[in-house]
């Protein structure tokens, strides 16, 4: 059993009202436990982070990390967990390649993973398009033989035309129909069309994920008067940001989003190759930090269909201090952005265990 721990005086983002709230965190087993019964205990930690938030674990929602597999993997490490991210999306296996994703990535130690399966067959293991055929589609009962084993929350399919040609309907209504009879959501990767956006939200439900359209390109979702195409505005989460776009977005909308980085390999030393630096970023597009700290951490645990904080989940959280500092940061287009306050990882935990002490 590891000794029961009790994070003490941090300020604690409630991810059902969504308020920030200075009280203490009780950990014991792994889990989250009744600050009250753990008291009772002997042998307690308590570990002060006065002034620090503690927040669940960042989930990262574009990672391919199988190395020397996968054309643009990255090696599964602890660098992940030393900038805040507990938990990473791991979608570029399909069900013809998933026990090579098992045994490299799912069953070793470090973050968390959280299993998308590719829509196609061989996922993103031989090459880019990877849907070049229909017959390249996966079929919903060996889905169903994985989802038991393994617990896959999401589907993944890229209708770009560079992917699919001109079948990127067809693909994405099949993408619908297998997301529908399997409960679970589907993320979009739209990419170059067609199809355009505004098919392509035609398509969408609560819960699915459209990601990259806050670029800034022709293709975005933000149009060239700076308005949001019409059909974006059901409220479903973006990923993959201008940060010029942001600030038009913020100026006229209050929807929520969220944001992730590119964990491939060609983009692990580049300027968006860190959750928190995009965090920090934010706060130069005019959002304050609270709000940042909370739509990360409501995205991540409605991701995951828990409250982070509840009795009996489980202990994976991050305890962040606030820094006054100036660090120069650029963004995708060589913009260099400013910030005046930092937000840096103390302490991680993975299971109730630190893992990470800054």
């Amino acid at each position: 059993m590891i000794n029961p721990i009790i994070l003490k005086n941090g300020y604690v983002v409630n991810t059902k009202s969504l308020k920030i709230e200075k009280r203490d965190i009780a950990i014991l087993d792994g889990k989250i436990f009744k600050l009250e019964d753990l008291m009772q205990l002997k042998d307690l930690e308590f570990i002060d982070v006065e002034g620090c938030y503690i927040v669940p674990g960042f989930i990262e929602l574009d990672v391919q990390v199988v190395k020397d597999i996968i054309k643009q993997g990255i090696e599964l490490d602890l660098i992940r967990l030393q900038q805040g991210v507990a938990s990473l999306e791991a979608g570029g296996a399909g069900v013809s390649n998933f026990s090579i994703f098992k045994e490299d990535v799912f069953y070793q130690r470090g973050p968390e993973i959280l299993s998308f399966l590719n829509i196609s067959r061989k996922g993103l293991y031989h090459e880019i398009s990877e849907i070049k055929e229909l017959s390249d589609l996966m079929k919903n009962e060996i889905v169903r033989e994985l989802m038991s084993q393994f617990g896959i929350i999401c589907l993944i399919v890229r209708v770009s035309s560079l992917v699919v040609n001109d079948g990127g309907i067809k693909t994405l209504e099949y993408a619908r129909i297998l997301a529908d009879v399997l409960s679970i959501p589907i993320m979009i990767y739209p990419g170059n069309p067609p199809p355009n956006l505004e098919e392509i939200f035609t398509f969408i439900k609560k819960g699915d994920w459209v990601t990259h359209t806050f670029i800034n390109k022709k293709y975005g979702e933000i149009s060239d008067s700076d308005e949001m195409l019409p059909g974006a505005i059901i409220g479903q989460e973006k990923l993959g940001i201008s940060f010029e776009t942001m600030k038009k977005f913020k100026s006229s909308y209050d929807f929520p989003f969220t944001i992730c980085i590119k964990l491939y390999v060609k983009y692990d030393e580049n300027p968006i190759s860190s959750l928190v630096k995009k965090m920090h970023k934010l706060q130069d597009c005019g959002y304050p930090l609270e709000m940042i700290v909370k739509n990360f951490t409501k995205n991540s645990t409605d991701l995951k269909k828990q409250k982070t904080f509840s009795p009996g989940n489980r202990a994976n959280l991050i305890v962040f201090e606030l820094v006054s500092e100036d660090v120069n940061l650029l963004d995708p287009e060589g913009k260099e952005l400013i910030c005046k306050k930092l937000l840096k990882p103390k302490f991680i935990f993975r299971e109730g265990e630190v893992v990470i002490i800054k």
